[in-house]
Formats: structure tokens, C-alpha cells, sequence
């Protein structure tokens, strides 16, 4: 079995700090589209958080998380290419998967409620529940696919 490497433990950690960061934009964002738009316009607040999410990720995985130093313009477009071609695979699975939740599965039916003056309805829930599904499978992307270090010769 492969032991795992300092690196690898250290790379985890900022991942989780810039995806819960990350997870911040994105639900402050929609809670705030789902508010302007109304809340039947779910699906479109869920687009627009996931825009300005995606651009605040791409730029923290590359920098701090698994810093990919090169900025020649060819390795920075096939990154930003990968990263939002995976990122366009999660959403699918978030649109999808909010769509049952709150649809289907009647969580947009849920009462609502007030924490510390911030009102808690079934759609925040059914996103809160989508981001953890795709926190991980974004950091299966990124780590393997998009900012993978290649092997130096030996």
C-alpha cells in the first residue's frame, strides 16, 4: 500500500480550505440570484453562482492548491479548457441533481427557517447537499486530469 506523502496530505488540506471557500461564493451567490429572481428561477441562480464559483476555483487550484506555476498561454488554455470542461460535468450532475431534490423529491416544498437572521429553505438544502457531491468529484478532476505534475524522468 502507498503511503501518503506530506505533499500529498498539505495539497488536501488547501483544497478543502479553497473548496469551502470556494463552496462560500457559490452559496452566498445563488442564496442571493434565488433571492432577486425568485426562487422558482432556481436552476438559473444555480448557473450564475456556478460562474462566478468556478472562475474563483480555477484561479485558487492553480495558484495555492496544486500550483501550476507555467503561465504560457498554451498550458494556462488547456488548463482553464480541462478545468471548465470538468467543471461543466459537475454542474450537469448539480442541475440534475437539484432538480431531483427539489422537483421530484419535493424539497422546495420544505418550511423555511431563520438562523441568525439567514432564512434556511429546501433549496439551500438541496444545494448544500449537490456542493459536497461535487467538491469531490471536482478534486478527482483536478488533482488527476487538469493539474496533473508530470513524472520527472529518473
Amino acid at each position: 500500500m502507498k503511503k501518503i506523502s506530506k505533499e500529498n496530505i498539505i495539497e488536501l488540506i488547501k483544497y478543502i480550505i479553497f473548496g469551502g471557500l470556494t463552496t462560500v461564493v457559490s452559496l452566498v451567490s445563488f442564496k442571493l440570484f434565488d433571492f432577486l429572481l425568485g426562487e422558482k428561477l432556481y436552476l438559473v441562480s444555480n448557473i450564475i453562482s456556478w460562474v462566478l464559483a468556478v472562475a474563483f476555483a480555477f484561479v485558487t487550484n492553480k495558484l495555492w492548491v496544486f500550483r501550476s506555476k507555467s503561465w504560457q498561454s498554451k498550458v494556462v488554455l488547456k488548463e482553464a479548457l480541462g478545468f471548465a470542461g470538468a467543471r461543466l460535468f459537475s454542474l450537469g450532475v448539480e442541475e440534475v441533481g437539484l432538480w431531483l431534490l427539489i422537483s421530484v423529491l419535493g424539497m422546495g416544498q420544505m418550511q423555511a427557517w431563520v438562523l441568525f437572521g439567514f432564512t434556511i429553505n429546501g433549496n439551500l438544502i438541496a444545494k448544500v447537499i449537490m456542493q459536497v457531491i461535487v467538491v469531490i468529484m471536482n478534486y478527482v478532476f483536478s488533482k488527476f486530469i487538469i493539474f496533473k505534475k508530470k513524472k520527472e524522468k529518473q
